[in-house]
């Protein structure tokens, strides 16, 4: 399908739109205060190891250390020794089935070793100086997701210098060319390491691959020789910024041209398509209008649309997109829509109409993790196998691999979508701090009862000895509280003989109340 890519450059973030069919179909945004550290290369320390979880942490110099799982470490470079002492253990404290002892082959190159088969314990010890690249941003209180599988990306392929294996992306499916790309790879003189053939790799030449690795090569062998003079924790490789990815990425045979509204970008990108890329070099444009890019294309009136919770259909009804902790739920209504006669009919409709809704709003929000979405209820299963094969049909051209399960007798539909980076809302909001992520408060009237407990809890103490409490409280629960609970006060000063004191205080949190006792 045709596709643009718009890039928004200034001094304060990078934006990045690329738009299919007309329509703005992701959205990539890098502050340059903050920038994203996915594909960077490091030189960390291991500090400390679980061997419950069967993970570490390492050090690279960050505010947080990074998260390293025992199926993410290259048990290539794992000394020999180490491997089959481990097996000799294993081997000890088994049974002799024969099913048990084949689990741990003297092939230790195997498939099966990169699954968790030797404990992390035994692959690291705490101090050890690892290789590491980031394959998840920080999120939250969590850092970095890290790997010791190290990828090199260039335009066509990914270089995987640790490996020997030759793979073609799941997005390539005609059979015929993979094999084809398979083959051309093979036949490349003096091919070291394992490599993956990127989506934008289909219809390559053997040349358009030898120029990919000619460069990759002298890549790792430069990451080779900084790392041995370079003290650990500290950045060995930093992946090209924002615009250079989205070219590097983004770009297929269907795009029609690359505006940028930046002249030094425009310059930039002229320059590295010039050396890289030459043949998309006429396709890119400077933006020259007044109207700034994204308003002359649309594209804030999308991004605000994005930050609600709350989608409309157009037949009237709607879809409401709750982000989690734990997982993403996405609810479907019918709305205004009642549509004709049939009931079945009509839920069917909404169903698939919010189908394409949900395919479009997962990849413009980029929403990733587990994904549960309860679609109204539907009574033939003709209908739920409609709905499902609506939803893989919607997602074939997302880049982030999903996992989509059957409708559930429940009516509920379980996913999963890959999750390399924040979504738009993690993006571009901050949790509210009136309510700290809760989306409520408590009401006035809950507030109240919770001030007269209090109160009274402290009256009934028999060592009371001073007869003055003073009650500090938000002026909007003091103005409530003075006008509905006087009969309260009145009556807990004559029964325990104090004085009780209303006080406002701006600054006190409108749940949030202090008694004091003078």
């Amino acid at each position: 399908m045709p596709s643009e890519i718009l890039i928004n450059s200034n001094a304060r973030e990078i934006r990045v739109a690329l738009i299919e069919n007309s329509h703005l179909a992701e959205l990539f945004i890098e502050h340059h205060d903050s920038k994203g550290i996915v594909g960077n290369i490091y030189k960390g320390k291991v500090i400390k190891i679980l061997p419950g979880m069967q993970v570490a942490f390492v050090d690279m110099g960050l505010d947080k250390a990074g998260f390293l799982c025992a199926n993410d470490i290259d048990i290539t470079e794992i000394p020999e020794s180490k491997k089959k002492d481990w097996a000799t253990d294993q081997n000890k404290n088994t049974t002799s089935s024969h099913e048990e002892e084949s689990s741990f082959p003297d092939d230790y190159s195997s498939p099966n070793l990169s699954k968790h088969q030797i404990p992390i314990q035994i692959l690291l010890k705490e101090g050890q100086e690892v290789i590491v690249q980031v394959t998840k941003n920080p999120l939250g209180t969590k850092g970095a997701r890290i790997t010791t599988h190290i990828g090199l990306p260039g335009r066509n392929l990914v270089y995987l210098p640790t490996s020997s294996d030759i793979f073609v992306s799941r997005r390539i499916e005609n059979e015929t060319e993979r094999t084809r790309l398979k083959t051309i790879l093979q036949e490349i003189e003096n091919l070291e390491g394992g490599y993956i053939v990127r989506t934008a790799g289909q219809e390559c030449k053997k040349s358009d691959f030898e120029s990919d690795l000619s460069f990759l090569y002298r890549l790792w062998g430069s990451l080779q020789e900084k790392s041995k003079v370079t003290s650990s924790c500290s950045l060995l490789y930093e992946d090209l910024n924002l615009i250079f990815r989205s070219i590097r990425d983004l770009v297929t045979k269907d795009l029609t041209r690359i505006v940028l509204d930046s002249k030094l970008e425009y310059q930039n990108c002229l320059m590295f398509c010039e050396n890289y890329l030459p043949h998309i070099y006429s396709k890119i444009v400077l933006h020259q209008e007044p109207t700034p890019i994204f308003d002359r294309f649309g594209i804030e009136i999308e991004i605000n649309r994005a930050l609600d919770r709350k989608v409309c259909l157009k037949s009237g009804g709607y879809i409401s997109i709750d982000q989690t902790e734990a997982l993403v739920a996405i609810d479907v209504n019918t709305g205004k829509y009642v549509g004709n006669s049939d009931p079945e009919e009509t839920i069917l409709k909404t169903n698939l109409e919010a189908v394409k809704e949900i395919a479009y709003q997962l990849r413009l929000r980029n929403i990733g993790g587990i994904i549960i979405i309860d679609f109204i209820d539907m009574l033939m299963e003709e209908s739920k196998e409609a709905v499902w094969n609506s939803l893989t049909l919607s997602l074939k051209n997302d880049r982030s691999r999903t996992k989509i399960l059957k409708i559930s007798e429940l009516g509920l539909l379980e996913m999963t979508r890959k999750r390399a980076r924040e979504s738009l809302v993690q993006t571009l909001c901050n949790i509210c701090f009136y309510c700290e992520g809760k989306g409520q408060n408590k009401s006035p009237t809950t507030i109240c009862n919770d001030i007269i407990r209090s109160v009274q809890k402290i009256s009934k103490k028999n060592y009371l000895d001073q007869k003055i409490i003073t009650i500090e409280m938000n002026p909007f629960i003091y103005d409530i509280f003075f006008e509905e609970e006087a009969s309260f006060l009145e009556h807990t000063e004559k029964e325990y003989g104090l004085e009780v004191k209303l006080l406002k205080k701006h600054e006190l949190h409108q749940e949030k109340y202090n008694i004091l006792i003078n």
